[in-house]
């Protein structure tokens, strides 16, 4: 069992960032701390408790290459066109200036990660059985909520291991050539994310900038922030 930073619960949940520039490139990644992570990943709630995820972990340089490139191909389309009409990048674009500052540091360490993701250690490729291509949003729903605990789960045990991760999905924009690199089979495994993993540079991550409780949360009717 790996040694774990001394963090509380909350501290946990409201320090797990996602970390690009403070990957730790040259140091490995022990495989033991990725079983022990995977392992409490396994204990997240599916859908009928189905168990349908399935993991893959990837650590060989020349499929980590190979990943790579594919995840670049993803970069340059994003940065170009964005994903479903939001423009080029995706990019949200705050009203305020430390808003704005906010996301453009937030676009730089996104540029970083496309140009070194090859070089980090190991990638994460959480999967699930059956696809979700044309199916009504209760299906899709069912679907990603199966999975997503799972990953969270996985993220979360590698921040108290000292390990930094990013929920990544460029790589979908060419998913049929990753499912080719890592011999899944594209017609009934479908990927959901790539999950850069490394030792982290430092482990004093703080909590992030959120908006006021008020604008997230809505009591008995949208129309109701509770503000």
């Amino acid at each position: 069992m790996a040694d774990l930073l001394e963090l509380t619960p909350d501290e946990l949940l409201s320090t797990t960032r996602t970390v690009r520039r403070r990957l730790d490139l040259d140091r490995p990644v022990e495989r033991h701390l990725i079983e022990e992570c995977l392992s409490l990943a396994q204990q997240a709630p599916s859908g009928g408790n189905r168990q349908s995820w399935a993991f893959v972990v990837v650590t060989d340089p020349a499929k980590r290459a190979a990943l790579g490139d594919v995840y670049r191909q993803g970069w340059e389309r994003y940065a170009t066109h964005g994903i479903g009409g939001r423009g080029a990048g995706g990019h949200v674009r705050p009203a305020d200036e430390e808003g704005r500052l906010r996301q453009r540091r937030i676009g730089r360490s996104a540029a970083h990660l496309a140009k070194v993701i090859d070089r980090v250690p190991v990638h994460v490729i959480p999967c699930i059985r059956g696809r979700t291509d044309g199916e009504p949003n209760v299906v899709q729903a069912s679907i990603f909520g199966s999975v997503l605990p799972a990953a969270w789960s996985f993220m979360l045990a590698a921040r108290s291991r000292g390990l930094g991760s990013a929920w990544t999905t460029i790589h979908l924009f060419h998913e049929r050539e990753a499912a080719e690199i890592l011999d899944i089979p594209y017609d009934e495994v479908m990927q959901v994310a790539l999950i850069p993993v490394a030792h982290t540079i430092g482990t004093d991550f703080a909590p992030g900038a959120r908006a006021p409780l008020g604008e997230f949360a809505h009591w008995d009717s949208w129309a109701d922030s509770g503000g």
